[in-house]
């Protein structure tokens, strides 16, 4: 290697990190992905939640509500400046739980595939990591839901593109999507509608990675942009180019929630039920949502074990 390439790399890595740094910085303009988290919002002990708990119910460390998260991403869960910590809405809500149960928060960071078996073997008291209630995972979880899952409709800053709420507002649409997954089986579902009755396809793009796909967008390659909703309000506050012009639920035509999963009948689940209803009664559920702006995906009730997504 020449000194002139060597140096050029060590220029080039230097850049990758400031860029990265930079990054984290314009978005904590709008996210405190800081460990410290002045901005939690904590809740008050529910008596009524704590007398639903099950009296043969052990917790897995005595005086602690031990939680696994996977931190996939800000703003549902992410790790924080500190490469340690893990913050965003789901460990907010984990903490207003454990405040309402008169618990000390344990966040256990988990790899999204491992939760089902941890949770399963009594690794923890239950899941709050962005799962989606399905009739599948009812065979072995309880669930108590605590937001809508929303795939969301983005579109440039620019675009006189201004609501997509139903088949016919995509009709003729260049839509990135990813391939395989839950939006990509609703939106041609919406194409079968739509050229069924005459309108024009959905053109469906997709892309290897999210950068590719941004590009396409801003580049007017694409027209839209479809991904958890979360996920699309994070990166719109971060590069400020990117609008919401709507919502789809991943359980479209019907509704499908997100939940805190427990093992099924270890009797927690009607309290964890009735500790959210609590939240969303006093406002600190609202008031965490929006924190991680996130109030779309608000529920107006926790319900335990609603239906879910019927198995494929």
């Amino acid at each position: 290697m020449t000194r002139r390439s060597a140096f050029r790399n060590v220029l080039l890595g230097a850049l990758a990190s400031a860029f990265a740094m930079f990054g984290t910085a314009y978005a904590g303009d709008a996210f405190d992905l800081s460990r410290e988290q002045s901005g939690r919002i904590r809740a008050q002990k529910n008596e009524a939640a704590i007398a639903a708990i099950a009296k043969d119910f052990k917790f897995v460390t005595p005086g602690k509500f031990t939680v696994a998260v996977s931190p996939g991403g800000p703003p549902l869960a992410t790790y924080a400046t500190d490469a340690a910590t893990v913050v965003g809405a789901d460990p907010d809500y984990a903490s207003a739980v454990a405040d309402s149960l008169g618990l000390e928060l344990e966040l256990v960071p988990v790899a999204w595939i491992d939760w089902p078996l941890g949770l399963a073997s009594g690794k923890y008291d239950a899941v709050i990591s962005n799962v989606g209630v399905t009739e599948q995972r009812k065979e072995k979880f309880d669930f108590s839901t605590y937001r809508q899952g929303l795939h969301g409709f983005f579109v440039k800053s620019d675009s006189v593109i201004t609501s997509i709420r139903e088949p016919k507002d995509a009709a003729g649409l260049r839509i990135i999507v990813g391939a395989g997954t839950n939006q990509e089986r609703i939106l041609l579902r919406w194409n079968e509608e739509n050229v069924a009755t005459g309108l024009k396809p959905l053109e469906l793009q997709y892309y290897d990675d999210e950068a590719a796909s941004l590009l396409a967008l801003s580049s007017k390659r694409a027209d839209v942009i479809v991904q958890p909703h979360a996920q699309l309000v994070y990166i719109a506050s971060r590069d400020h180019n990117i609008k919401r012009v709507g919502t789809l639920s991943a359980g479209w035509p019907d509704r499908s929630d997100v939940a805190i999963a427990t093992k099924k009948g270890s009797g927690l689940a009607d309290a964890l039920t009735t500790a959210t209803n609590g939240l969303i009664g006093s406002g600190v559920y609202a008031q965490i949502l929006n924190r991680w702006h996130l109030s779309e995906e608000a529920l107006p009730k926790s319900e335990t074990n609603p239906p879910g997504l019927p198995k494929s």
